[in-house]
């Protein structure tokens, strides 16, 4: 085990990666360039990782929290690297612009994700480590699936589905790894694992000498005690700032049209390992903001999911309650219904406002950096009313008890049309520090 201040300095050395790669942007989470050298008392690992396809952005920031506590956890026995997994084209973004190998800093501070694990860009492992990973597990369910009571167990067993990988006549291993060609995996396995991301610290220590390995399927660890409960999951979530370019943007929309600022709102930002909130210090914009989930729920969740009119209604009541004009719509229907419900909020003496990028606009934000915008104007409202359990409307609610907003401004949803008025509202989670 090394010592408290090799893993000081390792941690530091780690961050200032991103300046030796040009990646700061000159905000709140400023790595040193001037650091003196230590040499880790043992090599340094790298754990690099991917998702189902078919998993969402914000699910997939969820699952990036396992993995970098997981690290964390590592780096206290060895030191290890997170490599962040490139961000490639998703079901929700649908624009049709080419989205694929996005790196981590488009749409979050990386510098601030460093306080928390080591991590690093894959084009930076590409460029200064190597172009290829020693040990892809393939993680999967048991082939019997669950035995009636949990336990955790793992165990590298056969295949249960044909996985996304193949070996090549020389013995390496292709797969998708976010579109790279010429990667190539030494080893490959699939591990059948029903078990909490810290058991998996255990098994890389003790059951792996590989110096990269990859766990595909992520998602299939589980947070356990480290869950929305714990103070891990909130350090974990409170070190995922946006990208400061996408906060700009956000911030200047709110000061043109929604005569929002944070020194105003009590809004500030502080490094997020010294920024310690209570509930109802921060006041938020004289806006609500509503996100407004359609497309997939209108089937999904028929019963949960309001008429646009119901919709108008509802929101009329929260804008009149809290004494606001202005209505901020994070919203993905279509142009048409968009329309049908402003002209609804319109009509009852309220202004509707949407972010809405040129397509100039477009192809440099991408899909992933207006739907933080919007998040980021949503976190701000002096109200916020969301979409019954969507994974959107969470990361929202947790922005605003980081920043220390009233929880009867932030956990509230719209009810379906045949839930009636008095619909179950959100958990409230508290923050955990």
């Amino acid at each position: 085990m090394f010592s408290f201040l090799m893993q000081i300095a390792f941690l530091l050395s780690t961050l200032s990666l991103h300046l030796i790669s040009g990646h700061n942007d000159g905000n709140l989470y400023q790595a040193k360039d001037n650091l003196p050298e230590f040499g880790p008392a043992k090599p340094t690992r790298y754990l690099l990782y991917d998702v189902n396809p078919g998993e969402g952005f914000n699910l997939r920031r969820d699952v990036y929290m396992r993995v970098a506590n997981m690290v964390k956890f590592l780096n206290e026995v060895e030191p290890w690297v997170l490599v962040l997994p490139p961000w490639g084209r998703l079901y929700h973004w649908q624009s049709g612009i080419q989205q694929t190998k996005q790196p981590w800093r488009h749409f979050f501070d990386v510098n601030s994700l460093a306080l928390l694990a080591p991590v690093m860009e894959f084009e930076d492992y590409l460029k200064t480590v190597a172009k290829d990973v020693d040990h892809v597990y393939y993680l999967q369910r048991f082939k019997g699936g669950w035995s009636g009571k949990w336990e955790e167990k793992m165990e590298i067993c056969e295949c249960v589905e044909q996985p996304r990988y193949r070996q090549l006549g020389n013995g390496l291993w292709e797969g998708q790894f976010f579109g790279y060609e010429n990667f190539y995996a030494k080893k490959f396995d699939c591990l059948s694992a029903q078990a909490y991301y810290v058991t998996f610290k255990d098994f890389l220590v003790n059951n792996s000498t590989d110096r990269s390995v990859f766990l595909d399927r992520a998602e299939t660890l589980i947070h356990g005690r480290y869950s929305e409960w714990s103070p891990e999951w909130w350090t974990a979530r409170r070190s995922m700032v946006f990208a400061k370019q996408l906060r700009d943007i956000g911030d200047k929309f709110r000061k043109d049209f929604l005569d929002s600022d944070d020194q105003s709102d009590k809004t500030e930002l502080e490094v997020w390992t010294q920024m310690k909130r209570k509930h109802g210090e921060a006041k938020g914009g004289p806006y609500a903001a509503l996100h407004l989930r359609r497309k997939d729920y209108l089937y999904a969740h028929k019963k949960e999911v309001p008429s646009l009119e119901n919709a108008a209604k509802q929101i009329a009541k929260y804008l009149k309650k809290y004494k606001l004009k202005k209505l901020f719509l994070s919203t993905d229907a279509p142009a048409d219904q968009v329309k049908e419900f402003k002209e609804l909020v319109e009509k009852a003496g309220y202004e509707v406002f949407k972010y809405t990028p040129t397509s100039k606009d477009l192809e440099i934000l991408k899909d992933g950096g207006v739907a933080i915008i919007d998040q980021w104007i949503c976190a701000h409202a002096q109200i916020f009313v969301g979409t019954y359990v969507s994974t959107f409307s969470f990361r929202i609610q947790e922005e605003r008890e980081i920043m220390g907003f009233n929880q009867e401004a932030t956990f509230n949803r719209l009810c379906g049309d045949e839930e009636g008025k008095d619909c179950e509202q959100p958990t409230k989670w508290d923050m955990k520090l």
